[in-house]
Protein backbone atom coordinates (compact mmCIF):
# COMPACT_ATOMS: atom_id res chain seq x y z
CA UNK A 1 0.00 0.00 0.00
CA UNK A 2 1.50 3.61 -0.88
CA UNK A 3 2.32 5.77 1.81
CA UNK A 4 1.49 9.83 1.73
CA UNK A 5 3.38 11.90 4.15
CA UNK A 6 0.70 14.45 5.70
CA UNK A 7 1.92 17.52 7.45
CA UNK A 8 -0.37 19.09 9.25
CA UNK A 9 -0.73 20.61 13.17
CA UNK A 10 -2.42 18.92 15.88
CA UNK A 11 -2.94 20.33 19.06
CA UNK A 12 -0.79 23.62 18.20
CA UNK A 13 1.96 21.18 17.48
CA UNK A 14 3.29 20.75 14.02
CA UNK A 15 3.10 16.76 12.68
CA UNK A 16 5.03 15.27 9.40
CA UNK A 17 3.85 11.54 9.43
CA UNK A 18 3.86 9.32 6.74
CA UNK A 19 0.60 6.93 6.47
CA UNK A 20 -1.26 4.61 4.15
CA UNK A 21 -3.21 5.90 2.00
CA UNK A 22 -6.28 4.42 3.26
CA UNK A 23 -5.70 5.42 7.33
CA UNK A 24 -8.50 6.85 8.89
CA UNK A 25 -8.05 9.89 10.90
CA UNK A 26 -9.05 8.48 13.90
CA UNK A 27 -6.52 5.97 13.26
CA UNK A 28 -3.79 8.41 12.60
CA UNK A 29 -4.28 10.26 15.51
CA UNK A 30 -4.77 7.14 17.99
CA UNK A 31 -2.22 4.86 16.31
CA UNK A 32 0.25 7.07 14.65
CA UNK A 33 0.04 10.47 17.11
CA UNK A 34 -0.63 8.48 20.44
CA UNK A 35 -3.56 10.32 20.74
CA UNK A 36 -5.76 8.16 22.91
CA UNK A 37 -8.88 10.82 23.91
CA UNK A 38 -10.66 10.50 20.26
CA UNK A 39 -12.40 7.16 20.86
CA UNK A 40 -13.32 4.54 17.79
CA UNK A 41 -17.02 4.02 18.69
CA UNK A 42 -19.72 2.90 16.18
CA UNK A 43 -17.17 3.38 13.01
CA UNK A 44 -20.34 4.44 10.46
CA UNK A 45 -20.20 8.01 12.08
CA UNK A 46 -23.62 8.34 14.05
CA UNK A 47 -22.36 8.08 17.88
CA UNK A 48 -20.08 10.76 17.38
CA UNK A 49 -17.41 9.47 19.92
CA UNK A 50 -14.37 10.15 17.39
CA UNK A 51 -15.48 13.62 17.03
CA UNK A 52 -12.40 16.61 16.50
CA UNK A 53 -12.16 19.87 15.12
CA UNK A 54 -10.41 20.35 11.64
CA UNK A 55 -9.89 23.84 11.19
CA UNK A 56 -12.51 24.77 13.90
CA UNK A 57 -15.67 22.44 12.35
CA UNK A 58 -16.41 19.05 14.11
CA UNK A 59 -15.49 15.91 11.80
CA UNK A 60 -15.98 12.62 12.62
CA UNK A 61 -12.37 10.93 12.11
CA UNK A 62 -13.99 7.72 11.61
CA UNK A 63 -15.35 9.20 8.17
CA UNK A 64 -12.36 11.11 7.04
CA UNK A 65 -8.66 9.28 5.66
CA UNK A 66 -5.93 11.26 7.10
CA UNK A 67 -4.80 12.15 3.63
CA UNK A 68 -7.49 14.38 3.70
CA UNK A 69 -5.93 16.53 6.90
CA UNK A 70 -2.93 17.80 4.44
CA UNK A 71 -2.02 21.26 6.07
CA UNK A 72 -4.53 21.32 8.26
CA UNK A 73 -5.29 22.43 11.85
CA UNK A 74 -6.55 19.25 14.48
CA UNK A 75 -7.87 20.25 17.88
CA UNK A 76 -8.61 16.57 20.04
CA UNK A 77 -9.75 16.38 23.31
CA UNK A 78 -6.17 16.42 24.41
CA UNK A 79 -5.71 19.90 23.20
CA UNK A 80 -8.44 21.71 24.95
CA UNK A 81 -6.80 21.89 28.70
CA UNK A 82 -4.34 24.73 29.44
CA UNK A 83 -1.90 22.53 30.67
CA UNK A 84 -3.24 21.77 34.13
CA UNK A 85 -5.72 24.38 33.28
CA UNK A 86 -9.13 22.40 32.48
CA UNK A 87 -11.40 24.20 29.07
CA UNK A 88 -14.56 25.24 30.99
CA UNK A 89 -16.12 22.25 29.64
CA UNK A 90 -14.28 19.87 30.99
CA UNK A 91 -14.87 21.29 34.21
CA UNK A 92 -18.41 21.86 34.07
CA UNK A 93 -19.31 17.98 32.63
CA UNK A 94 -16.96 16.96 35.87
CA UNK A 95 -19.01 19.27 38.59
CA UNK A 96 -22.40 18.63 36.45
CA UNK A 97 -21.99 14.94 36.26
CA UNK A 98 -22.20 15.18 32.33
CA UNK A 99 -20.07 12.08 31.88
CA UNK A 100 -20.52 8.38 33.90
CA UNK A 101 -18.35 5.91 31.75
CA UNK A 102 -16.26 8.42 29.90
CA UNK A 103 -16.37 6.85 26.80
CA UNK A 104 -18.57 9.16 24.69
CA UNK A 105 -17.31 12.35 26.22
CA UNK A 106 -13.99 13.43 24.57
CA UNK A 107 -16.85 13.78 21.09
CA UNK A 108 -19.13 15.12 23.23
CA UNK A 109 -16.19 17.88 24.08
CA UNK A 110 -15.24 18.76 21.11
CA UNK A 111 -19.13 19.23 19.50
CA UNK A 112 -19.69 21.60 22.43
CA UNK A 113 -16.42 23.79 21.87
CA UNK A 114 -17.60 24.16 17.99
CA UNK A 115 -20.77 24.81 19.02
CA UNK A 116 -20.16 27.34 21.86
CA UNK A 117 -17.91 29.09 19.43
CA UNK A 118 -20.63 29.73 16.90
CA UNK A 119 -23.43 30.65 19.61
CA UNK A 120 -21.45 31.60 23.01
CA UNK A 121 -24.64 31.88 24.73
CA UNK A 122 -27.17 28.82 23.48
CA UNK A 123 -30.71 27.86 25.00
CA UNK A 124 -31.21 24.44 26.17
CA UNK A 125 -32.85 23.16 22.85
CA UNK A 126 -30.33 24.63 20.63
CA UNK A 127 -27.23 22.58 22.97
CA UNK A 128 -29.97 19.16 22.19
CA UNK A 129 -30.27 20.45 18.61
CA UNK A 130 -26.21 21.25 18.07
CA UNK A 131 -25.67 17.79 19.67
CA UNK A 132 -28.01 15.80 17.22
CA UNK A 133 -24.94 13.73 16.12
CA UNK A 134 -23.61 12.42 19.43
CA UNK A 135 -24.28 9.30 21.15
CA UNK A 136 -24.31 8.57 25.04
CA UNK A 137 -25.88 5.43 26.55
CA UNK A 138 -25.32 6.30 30.29
CA UNK A 139 -26.49 9.76 31.27
CA UNK A 140 -29.65 10.80 29.68
CA UNK A 141 -28.27 13.91 28.58
CA UNK A 142 -29.68 15.86 31.00
CA UNK A 143 -26.13 16.40 32.20
CA UNK A 144 -24.35 17.06 29.43
CA UNK A 145 -26.64 19.39 28.62
CA UNK A 146 -26.09 21.26 31.63
CA UNK A 147 -22.91 20.30 31.60
CA UNK A 148 -22.45 23.04 28.66
CA UNK A 149 -24.78 25.78 29.40
CA UNK A 150 -22.88 25.65 32.60
CA UNK A 151 -19.76 25.95 30.47
CA UNK A 152 -21.15 28.72 28.42
CA UNK A 153 -21.86 30.96 31.20
CA UNK A 154 -18.13 30.37 32.57
CA UNK A 155 -17.07 31.43 29.54
CA UNK A 156 -19.53 33.99 28.50
CA UNK A 157 -21.22 35.46 31.47
CA UNK A 158 -24.62 35.60 31.42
Amino acid sequence: MSQHRIECTVNGEAQSVEVPARRLLSDFLRDDLHLTGTKRGCETGICGACSVLVDGEVVKSCLKLAVQVQGCEITTVEGLANGDQLHPLQESFMQCGGLQCGYCTPGFLMTSCAMLKNNPRPTADEVRHGLNGNLCRCTGYTQIVESILTAAEKMHGN
